[in-house]
């Protein structure tokens, strides 16, 4: 009778230690789940740290950056910023909020720039065909040609109705220079309504920082080298517990013709690649809409310009890379920036 208790009293305890390893399990800590795909022209990877619910909320994550790739892709042929095109010089198109407010944001750093950013740099952009299989270098008179239908100013929007209109025929936008932003930012609100508290999104250059490591350190984003051969690798970190750190650059997407690299960055006012004298920018910022819309900024208006008015702006901050492999900042990366490559100085 006592050896059957004891046996009782023993298979009691396996099953309690049992109950107990299986609740430290369920609160040792969030596990990690990642997602990579490609949609908004580049490579999209998102890393969440969360419980068992991580692949559901990955999913609605992507769902969402479905959405606004369908309503803002210049390529595809029923989004609505192929009907503002279309519909240049003829007619006001209602178009969903996401589309209005991107347009909104962007139109307010046309006006923050000077025009220096411009999303109605489209019809230069199809010239030039950059990112298509035959890109070229145009004709004077042909870029001159399309250079008059860039103007952000004759882009009307109608708050009350959420239309947009061109007012001339052959004008046409492009949000390539500032949707990731808005997506990455998107997707960064869903996570945090999902109770996700540490993540990673990654859209081609494009990052969102949340909330630091597990381990409660800051993320490191490194800063890539606008002419590593082969294999990336980076020449700086920045740390970041909550932001947006964004790049742009010559490096992206280019083509060589007589030995000239022409890259992807217009210039609105000569509708050629900028030529600022930068090889690369990377912008700091709460949100990721900024940084993005920023970073194409601060790469056409150069060092002097660009860090000026990034200065200007509360709680950003960029980083400007020159030919000579000099780096510049913004008065707020003072002493933050970590170098890590000696082929690049850091300027005081």
């Amino acid at each position: 009778m006592k050896r059957y208790q004891r046996i009782r009293a023993l298979i009691i305890a396996i099953f309690l230690l049992g109950v107990a390893l299986q609740g430290c399990a369920r609160t040792a800590g969030p596990q990690e789940y990642r997602k990579d795909i490609f949609a908004l022209n580049t490579w999209v990877n998102i890393r969440i740290y969360t419980g068992k619910e991580g692949p559901d909320i990955l999913d609605k994550a992507i769902k969402r950056i479905e959405e606004i790739e369908n309503r803002m892709s210049v390529t595809i042929q029923d989004s609505d910023v192929s009907r503002i095109n279309s519909n240049a010089g003829k007619q006001p198109v209602k178009v969903h909020d996401d589309t209005f407010e991107v347009i909104k944001k962007a139109l307010e750093y046309a006006e923050i720039s000077n025009g220096v950013f411009d999303i109605t740099i489209y019809p230069i952009v199809k010239l030039w065909g950059i990112t298509s299989e035959h890109p070229r270098v145009p004709t004077e008179a042909e870029i001159q040609d399309k250079l008059r239908f860039v103007d952000y100013r004759n882009v009307v929007l109608n708050e009350a109705e959420k239309t947009v209109y061109l007012k001339e025929p052959g004008m046409g936008i492009d949000l390539g220079a500032i949707a990731k932003g808005y997506a990455a930012d998107e997707v960064a609100r869903i996570l945090k309504e999902e109770g996700v508290v540490h993540a990673l999104i990654n859209m081609g250059g494009n990052v969102v920082a949340m909330g630091g490591k597990p381990n409660g350190q800051p993320w490191r984003i490194g800063v890539q080298d606008p002419r590593a051969e082969g294999a990336r690798r980076h020449i700086a970190i920045i740390e970041v517990m909550d932001g947006s750190v964004v790049s742009s650059g010559d490096y992206e997407r280019y083509f060589e013709e007589a030995g000239k690299r022409y890259h992807h960055i217009f210039d609105p006012s000569t509708g050629y690649p900028a030529n600022s004298g930068l090889m690369a920018t990377t912008v700091v910022a709460p949100n990721s809409i900024d940084a993005d819309a920023l970073s194409t900024t601060v790469f056409v208006m150069g060092v002097e310009r660009g860090l000026e008015l990034v200065d200007k702006l509360e709680g950003i901050d960029a980083l400007a890379i020159t030919f000579d492999k000099k780096i510049y900042t913004s008065k707020g990366l003072k002493g933050k920036l970590i170098v890590t490559d000696k082929e690049y100085e850091l300027q005081p």
